[in-house]
């Protein structure tokens, strides 16, 4: 139960509610609770020669009674059940705002169908011990409360022949409880599973199909389900030992009053209405035993999910504003300095990036090179601190940029990957996506900028055409020039393009850079490329090796050193003669 504790603070937001749902428990319980002891009268009368009159008034009494215990049955639901949906709410609010904080290192290690499975079936499963767990908890305990004294008051020693199976219900509810935590936790790592395929499978779908993979897949997601589906009847096993250990149970306590009863019935030690009664409320107490399994149930899979989603929740943001951070730091200019910076993506793994000291002056252009697996991804990743480095200290402006407010330095900073990411959304909302209100006007010029207006104006509905996930009806081409657009966007005063003119063909990529060229004056922007044609014009060219600045200087300087990027440079210019001759 304890990580079912952590629920603690959203109860205590809806205490208000919870309480008068006790209340009205209280009030229904009564209500129901009161209709033994009509029928007990009546019955009494009856063998007193009872009107039809006396008999009307008591069928009149227990109708009254059902409908007062009814009404307050319906606003127990309205309280209690509406604060589960309530604080599913809040718990679904709190696990997305804290999964969108999470460093990207944590995504890199989890897969995106296991963080689903979490926002799902482990949010539902809580919320279920949240309603109907603690709705039927507080009933059946207040319902104990009020029927054992009543039992007892009726005949003691029949009360304690009459619970004395309910020990052993105890001990089977507690063995099955511990089993059913068990398997539920396998259970929800199964899913998880089979989230993740199911995930892996729709956003590579065209990889599937341009290999034929379709029968492998599905035999695949058929072994995975079939798993999931034995996981279950497991369970499902386990859970249908507890209602008939129940209705065994509460039945021998039934044979019990009636043999004993009867017994003392027939001794004159207790009268018909007296039996009556109390065989109805042994029959009231047999719901609450009922439901204490059914809640055991409940409460251990909600247990299961609860730890976790805590799991979850115990991760650290890792990268985020701290005491350090000066919040008067309104803008950045775009200074951008390396202070003999180490970085690698886990202690025990390699260095990507190695002792680097660099400074790159505002308004510069500078181009990083290398062959892949150099460290120049690693490197840019630092500037925005989508990773912080592991030894040294990047500054921006003079100042670390871990003192830098976050929203600030990453409002100041386009970063354009390799790899485009759009959402399924029309083109306007997509290259408006960084900016607090659209503006038409800015995504029109930056489309002009990104060489992307011209292919717009051809779709039939220009800006408000609607893309697929991840932009699918998108080229290669356009997906980069929508997020170059996304990126100018925001009006950034350093421009990181991580070979974001890869899909592109050399002529359109010669255009954008031309149209860059007004746009990055004055503004920082380091680019990434393979490409020599791309990274020429660059006031310095940075080439990276093995995590090391190899080679530092202009185009013609690295030309002259016959190193790494002569070589590079060579290689493209005898390519570029091959094609020429074909």
């Amino acid at each position: 139960m304890k990580n079912l504790l952590t629920l603690k603070k959203y109860f205590a937001v809806y205490k208000v509610k919870l309480f008068w749902g006790f209340i009205f428990i209280i009030l229904s319980n009564a209500g129901s609770l009161y209709i033994p002891l009509l029928i007990k009268n009546a019955i009494n009368e009856l063998q007193k020669s009872a009107t039809s009159g006396i008999l009307f008034h008591y069928a009149l009494l227990i109708v009254l009674t059902s409908l007062f215990a009814g009404y307050f049955r319906y606003m127990i639901r309205q309280k209690i059940i509406v604060v589960s949906r309530e604080i599913e709410y809040d718990l679904r609010r709190d696990f997305w705002k804290h999964i969108q904080l999470l460093p990207l290192r944590y995504f890199q290690n989890n897969s995106t169908g296991n963080v689903m499975a979490h926002a799902t079936n482990d949010i539902n499963a809580v919320r279920m011990f949240i309603g109907p767990a603690v709705m039927y908890s507080i009933d059946t305990s207040i319902a104990l409360l009020i029927i054992i004294p009543i039992l007892i008051s009726l005949n003691l020693s029949l009360t304690i022949y009459s619970l004395l199976p309910l020990p052993f219900l105890s001990y089977a509810v507690y063995r099955v409880g511990k089993l059913i935590h068990k398997k539920f936790t396998l259970i929800q790592e199964k899913f998880s599973d089979l989230t993740t395929m199911a995930q892996e499978n729709y956003a590579g779908i065209r990889v599937i199909k341009s290999y034929v993979r379709e029968d492998s897949e599905i035999n695949l997601f058929k072994i995975l389900s079939n798993d999931y589906v034995k996981r279950n009847m497991e369970m499902i096993k386990v859970q249908a030992f507890i209602m008939p250990i129940l209705f065994l149970i509460t039945g021998l306590s039934l044979i019990i009053v009636v043999w004993a009863g009867g017994i003392k019935v027939i001794n004159h030690e207790m009268n018909l209405g007296q039996i009556a009664a109390f065989i109805v409320y042994l029959g009231e107490l047999i719901w609450p035993m009922i439901a204490f399994g059914w809640v055991t149930n409940i409460i251990q899979q909600g247990e299961a999910s609860m730890k976790r989603l805590n799991k979850i929740f115990a991760e650290p943001y890792e990268i985020n504003d701290s005491k350090d951070t000066n919040f008067s730091i309104k803008e950045i200019k775009g200074k951008i300095e390396f202070k003999n910076v180490s970085f690698r993506y886990g202690d025990s793994l390699p260095y990507i990036l190695k002792n680097v000291d660099l400074e790159i002056k505002q308004g510069q252009t500078v181009a990083l090179m290398g062959y892949t697996g150099s460290g120049k991804t690693s490197f840019i990743n630092l500037i925005p601190r989508m990773y912080d480095v592991t030894e040294g200290e990047v500054l921006i402006d003079d100042v670390n940029i871990k003192n830098i407010p976050l929203e600030v330095l990453r409002t100041n900073i386009g970063l354009v990957q390799q790899e485009s990411f759009l959402f399924s959304d029309t083109i306007l909302n997509n290259i408006s996506y960084g900016l607090r209100e659209i503006d038409k006007n800015k995504v029109q010029e930056v489309s002009r900028i990104a060489h992307f207006d011209k292919d717009v104006e051809s779709f039939p509905s220009e800006y408000d055409t609607i893309m697929g996930e991840r932009g699918i009806t998108l080229s290669g081409g356009q997906k980069q020039r929508a997020s170059l657009a996304r990126s100018l966007a925001i009006d950034p005063r350093i421009i990181i393009l991580d070979d974001s003119f890869s899909a592109v063909d050399t002529n359109t990529e010669e255009a954008i850079l031309r149209n860059l060229k007004e746009f990055m004056r004055n503004r920082t922007s380091i680019i990434i490329s393979h490409r020599i044609s791309t990274v020429k014009d660059a006031d310095t060219i940075l080439v990276l090796s093995e995590g090391e600045i190899a080679e530092k200087g202009t185009h013609d300087e690295l030309v002259k050193l016959d190193g790494i990027y002569a070589e590079l440079h060579y290689k493209q210019l005898l390519e570029k003669e091959l094609e020429e001759i074909k």
